[in-house]
């Protein structure tokens, strides 16, 4: 486990090193604290790893078993502060980590997009929240068959053998975003001939020429519309679709279960919501990559 945490440190002051813009967040008087804002990502980062999904819980277990490896913790509440800071340092990671994959791909033709909410309220409270504003809003989650309070994230993703599928891009968005919409403004760069899965959501005649005009494919299950037979619809090739798509999905429950992503009803501010959506990615993507 010691090893574990060396090794993490280090790849965290590799990234400050190689990212000279993290390092000019500290162009003031207060340019090197004692604790650094390197061993504020690694705790963070090695607590969820150890199983510790919120930030009091990741505090209380490096004090009481790492207190002598970090002889500077400051208190909770600066802990925290001082997180909302540091965004950018889990997007470069994230970024980072991607750009490195891991695994062979299981089709070089083919990419999986979906998307997955994180909920800061959900039902009855869902209307009456006003966490993040700037970034949040009401939408409905059609697995769950609920509505809530809070943004989404889209992923586009590459299968790969024997395990979970590695994403390539990931595009931060208000819960009321339709996923058509989301795609377009990500506007993935996939390779030539590259075939996008997607669910019904996704099944657009117009969506679909525009893709095929940037070189790939946008493959959706069928989407039957109002007053249509159910007999024209081809359930063989959603059946396909869907089975392709299998992985995906699987990646969002691992990833909930690993790091609690959906669930953000603690969060209190905008910085708090990008800090537990992008830092848990960071956990997800170095699980992924580095330890898997």
């Amino acid at each position: 486990m010691e090893t574990k945490l060396i090794e993490l440190y280090l790849l965290i002051c590799r990234l400050y090193n190689t990212r000279p813009v993290l390092k000019q967040q500290r162009l003031s008087n207060n340019h090197a604290p004692l604790f650094s804002d390197e061993e504020l990502l690694t705790i963070y980062l090695f607590g969820h790893m150890q199983g510790h999904t919120t930030q009091r819980r990741i505090y209380d277990y490096i004090r009481q078993h790492w207190r002598a490896w970090f002889p500077s913790l400051p208190s909770y509440q600066s802990i925290n502060c001082r997180l909302n800071e540091l965004v950018p340092a889990f997007e470069l990671l994230i970024e980072e980590l991607l750009s490195s994959g891991a695994g062979p791909v299981l089709a070089r033709d083919a990419r999986l997009i979906d998307s997955v909410p994180v909920m800061l309220a959900r039902g009855t409270r869902a209307n009456r929240s006003r966490v993040a504003a700037e970034l949040a809003d009401t939408g409905f989650c059609a697995t769950k068959q609920q509505h809530y309070r809070g943004v989404k994230l889209h992923f586009v993703a590459a299968r790969r053998v024997k395990e979970l599928p590695l994403p390539e891009k990931i595009h931060l968005s208000q819960a009321a975003m339709p996923d058509l919409q989301a795609l377009r403004e990500m506007r993935p760069n996939l390779p030539a001939g590259c075939g996008l899965f997607a669910d019904k959501a996704y099944f657009h005649d117009q969506t679909q020429r525009d893709c095929s005009g940037r070189g790939f494919f946008l493959v959706a299950a069928y989407k039957r519309h109002r007053h249509e037979p159910e007999g024209n619809v081809p359930t063989l090739f959603n059946r396909f679709v869907s089975a392709i798509r299998q992985p995906l999905e699987s990646l969002f429950n691992w990833l909930i279960q690993r790091t609690d992503l959906q669930n953000a009803s603690r969060v209190r501010s905008t910085q708090g919501l990008k800090v537990h959506c992008y830092g848990k990615l960071a956990v997800a993507c170095l699980l992924l990559t580095l330890y898997s």
